[in-house]
Protein backbone atom coordinates (compact mmCIF):
# COMPACT_ATOMS: atom_id res chain seq x y z
CA UNK A 1 0.00 0.00 0.00
CA UNK A 2 1.41 3.33 -1.06
CA UNK A 3 2.37 5.81 2.08
CA UNK A 4 -0.73 8.32 1.65
CA UNK A 5 -2.41 9.76 4.32
CA UNK A 6 -5.92 9.40 4.29
CA UNK A 7 -7.30 12.92 5.53
CA UNK A 8 -4.97 15.51 4.28
CA UNK A 9 -4.18 13.32 0.50
CA UNK A 10 -0.16 14.04 0.98
CA UNK A 11 1.54 11.33 -1.49
CA UNK A 12 5.12 10.63 -1.89
CA UNK A 13 7.40 13.30 -3.96
CA UNK A 14 9.80 12.35 -6.32
CA UNK A 15 12.73 14.01 -7.89
CA UNK A 16 16.69 13.05 -8.18
CA UNK A 17 19.34 12.70 -6.00
CA UNK A 18 22.23 14.92 -7.41
CA UNK A 19 25.49 13.63 -6.06
CA UNK A 20 28.99 15.82 -5.84
CA UNK A 21 29.64 14.45 -9.35
CA UNK A 22 26.03 16.12 -10.38
CA UNK A 23 25.15 12.22 -11.58
CA UNK A 24 21.32 12.04 -10.95
CA UNK A 25 19.72 8.82 -9.20
CA UNK A 26 15.83 8.66 -8.80
CA UNK A 27 14.47 8.54 -5.36
CA UNK A 28 11.28 9.90 -3.34
CA UNK A 29 10.21 11.41 -0.39
CA UNK A 30 7.50 10.15 1.70
CA UNK A 31 5.52 11.51 4.00
CA UNK A 32 5.72 11.09 7.63
CA UNK A 33 2.43 8.56 7.85
CA UNK A 34 1.55 7.44 11.26
CA UNK A 35 -0.97 4.61 12.22
CA UNK A 36 -3.16 6.59 14.87
CA UNK A 37 -6.03 4.25 16.76
CA UNK A 38 -9.21 7.05 17.58
CA UNK A 39 -11.82 5.87 20.11
CA UNK A 40 -14.61 7.39 18.46
CA UNK A 41 -17.89 7.73 21.08
CA UNK A 42 -21.05 8.17 18.35
CA UNK A 43 -20.49 4.74 17.36
CA UNK A 44 -18.72 3.47 20.28
CA UNK A 45 -15.63 1.51 18.63
CA UNK A 46 -11.93 2.33 17.98
CA UNK A 47 -10.45 3.52 14.02
CA UNK A 48 -7.62 3.27 12.93
CA UNK A 49 -6.17 5.89 10.38
CA UNK A 50 -3.39 6.57 8.49
CA UNK A 51 -2.24 10.18 9.27
CA UNK A 52 0.55 12.42 7.95
CA UNK A 53 1.84 14.33 11.53
CA UNK A 54 -0.01 17.74 9.96
CA UNK A 55 -2.99 15.45 10.12
CA UNK A 56 -2.38 14.60 13.56
CA UNK A 57 -2.53 17.93 14.75
CA UNK A 58 -5.73 18.60 12.84
CA UNK A 59 -7.13 16.05 14.38
CA UNK A 60 -6.36 17.12 17.57
CA UNK A 61 -7.58 21.07 16.72
CA UNK A 62 -11.24 19.93 15.28
CA UNK A 63 -11.57 16.51 16.94
CA UNK A 64 -12.06 12.83 15.42
CA UNK A 65 -16.21 13.28 15.60
CA UNK A 66 -15.77 16.29 12.60
CA UNK A 67 -13.30 14.71 10.86
CA UNK A 68 -14.51 11.10 10.76
CA UNK A 69 -17.44 12.90 9.14
CA UNK A 70 -15.64 14.46 6.68
CA UNK A 71 -13.76 10.65 5.53
CA UNK A 72 -17.20 9.80 5.43
CA UNK A 73 -18.47 12.37 3.68
CA UNK A 74 -15.33 11.84 0.85
CA UNK A 75 -16.43 7.98 1.18
CA UNK A 76 -13.18 7.42 2.31
CA UNK A 77 -13.28 3.53 4.37
CA UNK A 78 -11.81 3.36 8.14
Amino acid sequence: MSRHCQLTGRKPGFGKSVSHSHRRISRRWDPNVQVRRYWLPSEGRHIRLRLSTKAIKTVDRYGIESVAATLRARGEKF
